[in-house]
Order: structure tokens, then sequence, then C-alpha cells
């Protein structure tokens, strides 16, 4: 019986066509390997070392955790869900080969191990905040090759449906629906600085504070300029004041008042006129003082008529910028390049999959995803051709990482046959270029 199970299927429509099932030879997800040859340059081995600590015992160490890090994180960037995918992934000739020597033979790490890890062993609160310093660091080997003198943040909240009992999940009003509402801040590159889970009921801006002050306090110690911009949930006098005080730049959206459309009165009236089809846009800037204000503030106003449409289109944002008000508008409106990084967060990297009932093991779940999402996000900025260096995470996905290949071992190497498709031979080869070519300092 055992013999038949072996033998590969043939077909009755064509005798010259046999089939098998070999998941243990063939990968569906081979331009991984270029994403673990960025990992090594980038030193995330060393960084799991430092940060995380191991406190399993006996057979429970078979696996090292930067092994089971590391297939936490992959699986995420190959667009797997959760660990319910980490049974077949045993086997996968792309997991086994990212991972130390230990499991080239006897595979990655089973669902229920992998469970454990990511629900016990990193829930412990070193090892929570050592995701979060792994992460961080990451990003300052990033800063230190292409980061600009003049750095500016975005700040955003964002939604995470759930749909069980998990713990501190409550139902949102705006979003009209049962969730989470996690806080992110980004730098301009698309890197995603900071991250903070949080109940699904509070406000936008709550806890801005625990993750915005100390990224400006690190940037300034660089001898950096920080710039911050932020929808109108951050429109808040305590934030006006502590990015003042810390002689940091902002542009923020405010919601329409009374008071503001009485200053810009002049520009509300329809021109005078047959309608134009290109739509006839004013800007106005002044001084303004709101009840909740310790001092009067620059506001720029943004008006567009548009062509059909009875009402003007009217837009408030507060600033501290020098530039004319064209210029601030245009800085502010760079501000949605923030909401699509969380766009290719939720669909690239699953970071909406926060399926376990306790809200320490979602936080970890975020911060995996974070994780991948940053490492999916230096691989698109460093070893990825300029030709095609404006793909979303999404499409990198779909196009380099799912390409299938064939394992073959020698006595003393393997070889993983790739199939050649918009992963080509020559791409592979400069990407591996570029990653060796990168000057990362050491440490």
């Amino acid at each position: 019986m055992g013999e038949k199970q072996n033998q590969p299927f043939q077909l009755s429509f064509n005798a010259s066509l046999k089939v098998d099932f070999q998941g243990s030879r063939v990968t569906s997800d081979g331009g991984l390997i270029l994403v673990r040859e960025l990992d090594e340059r980038l030193g995330l081995g060393e960084l799991i070392e430092r940060y995380l600590t191991d406190s399993r015992r006996g057979k429970n160490t078979q696996l090292p955790i930067a092994d089971l890090l590391r297939q936490s994180v992959y699986s995420r960037l190959a667009g797997y869900e959760d660990v319910n995918d980490a049974q077949h992934l045993s086997q996968d000739p792309t997991f086994r080969l990212i991972g130390s020597e230990k499991i080239w033979e006897r595979g990655a790490a089973l669902t229920s191990t992998l469970q454990s890890f990511e629900t016990e062993l990193l829930t412990q609160e070193g090892n929570l905040n050592g995701l979060t310093l792994i992460n961080r660091e990451l990003i300052a080997k990033a800063e230190a090759v292409d980061s600009p003198q003049r750095v500016v943040l975005d700040m955003d909240s964002t939604e995470i449906p759930v749909y069980g009992q998990q713990e501190h999940s409550a139902y949102n009003g705006h979003f009209e629906s049962t969730c989470y509402h996690p806080l992110l801040v980004f730098n301009r590159e698309g890197d995603c600085l900071a991250a903070k889970l949080r109940p699904g009921n509070v406000h936008s801006a709550e806890d801005w504070e625990e993750l915005l002050l100390p990224e400006i306090e690190r940037q300034q110690k660089l001898g950096k300029e920080v710039v911050f911009r932020a929808d109108a949930a951050f429109a808040k006098p305590e934030i006006y004041e502590a990015l003042e005080e810390r002689d940091v730049k902002y542009a923020i959206r405010i919601p329409a008042n009374d008071s503001l459309e009485r200053d810009i009165a002049e520009l509300l009236p329809r021109p005078v006129g047959r309608p134009s089809h290109k739509p006839v846009v004013w800007y106005k800037s002044f001084l303004y003082q709101a009840a909740s204000w310790k001092t009067a503030r620059r506001v720029v106003a943004k008006v567009e008529f548009h062509l059909g449409e009875l009402f003007p289109r009217v837009g408030f944002i507060v600033t501290n910028l020098e530039t004319d008000s064209r210029a601030v508008v245009r800085f502010y409106n760079k501000r949605g390049t923030a909401e699509q990084w969380i766009k290719e967060g939720k669909q690239a990297v699953k970071m909406t999959r926060l399926s376990c009932h306790r809200f320490r093991s979602n936080e970890v779940r975020l911060w995996l995803s974070v994780i991948a999402y940053n490492l999916g996000n230096l691989w698109r900025r460093w070893a990825v051709p300029r030709r095609i260096g404006n793909w979303s995470l999404t499409s990198l996905q779909q196009r380099l990482v799912k390409t299938g290949g064939r394992l073959v071992k020698h006595a003393r190497y393997y070889w993983l046959l790739l199939a050649e498709g918009h992963l080509s031979r020559r791409l592979f080869g400069s990407m591996l270029r570029m990653i060796a070519a990168l000057p990362l300092p050491d440490g």
C-alpha cells in the first residue's frame, strides 16, 4: 500500500504524463531568498540575539529563536495570514533554507511550535519590547545610509476589524465596526518607525506623545530637522505646543468652523462668469486663535470651486512653516502617502490578522507584521532596480516573491532551481549585487 502511495499518478488523457506531489522539493516563494540576503546584510540575526531572550528549556529549544522569528516574519512577507499555514510551510524548501542549518533537513516549525512562540515566548515583556527595538535598529541602519537632513514624520491611525471576542476590542462609531485602533508613525521613505495597538474605542490621537516625542528626540540628537504632519484628528493645542517647544515645524489640518470661514468670507462666493472646466483654487494665510489656544497661529486656507458643484471645497491647515500658502498645502497633501503605506501593510503583510484572544498576543502579531513590512520596504528601496522601484509591496510579493522553484540536494550543496518569470536571472543577479554593495555601518 505504501509503495502505491509513493508512485506518481498517471492520467488517462495523456499516457506519457505523470503527476507527483513533492512539497519538500518544490516551493512557490523562491523570491524570499533575496530578502534573506538583505536580512543578512542588515544583521537581523545579531539584532535577534541582542534583543530577544529565549526562556525555553529542554527539547523546546531544538529550533533557534532566530529561525522562529524569521519564519513568522517571512511568512507574512510572502502573504500567509497566520500560523495555520505553518504546517505545509514547514517542509517548503525556501522556508527551510532561510533558516539555520538545523532546519535544512528536519524542516521549519509546525503550527503548534510557531503558535507557542508568538503567543507565549514573544509576549513576555522583555521580548515584546525587543521587537520594537529590532524594528527601530533596522530603520536606524537605513537612516545611516540614505536619510536626508530633513526628516518628515507622518502620524495616522487606522482600523483593524475583529470578528470574535478579542480582549480590548470595542465598537468604533467612526469606522462603524468592532475593531482595534492602532496608531502608527512613518517617515517620508515609507518606513514604519513606531506602532501601538490600542482598544477600538479610543480617540485617534490617544497616546500620540508616547510614539511621537521619543522619535523627535532621536532624530534631533542626530542633528536633523524634524517636520510633522497629520490630519484633523491631531488638531490639539497640546500637540502644537509640544512641537513648538521642540522647534519642530508642522502642518496639521483643522476642522472648519464659523470663525475660520468668516476670515475667508471674501473667497467663498462663486466666481462671476461662465464656470471653468478646471477647478478654480484660491489660497489665503492669516493668524487665528481658537478659544483653547494660548497664542495665535498661522492658518492656511484653500478654497476650490469645481464644475457642477454648488458649494466650494474648503480646507484649513494650521502651521508654523514659513513657506507660501500653496507650498504649505502641497506639503500637507503628501501626507496621503502614509495612508497608502498603511494600506500596503494591511494587504501585503496581513497587518489586520489579529485573531488571538489576548491583547498582548495581538500586539506581538502587529509588530511581526510591522517588521515584515519594513523588511519588504527596505528591499524595495535598496535592492530593486529603479524601473520597478515604484511597485507596491503587493506587486513585489506577487511578481518576485511568488517565484516557483525546485530544490535539488547534492553531497556538498543545494541547488534551488527557480522558474524564470518576472524574477529573471538577470534581475536576480542585479539585486544580489545591489545588496552586496550596500554601505551599511557595523553594529
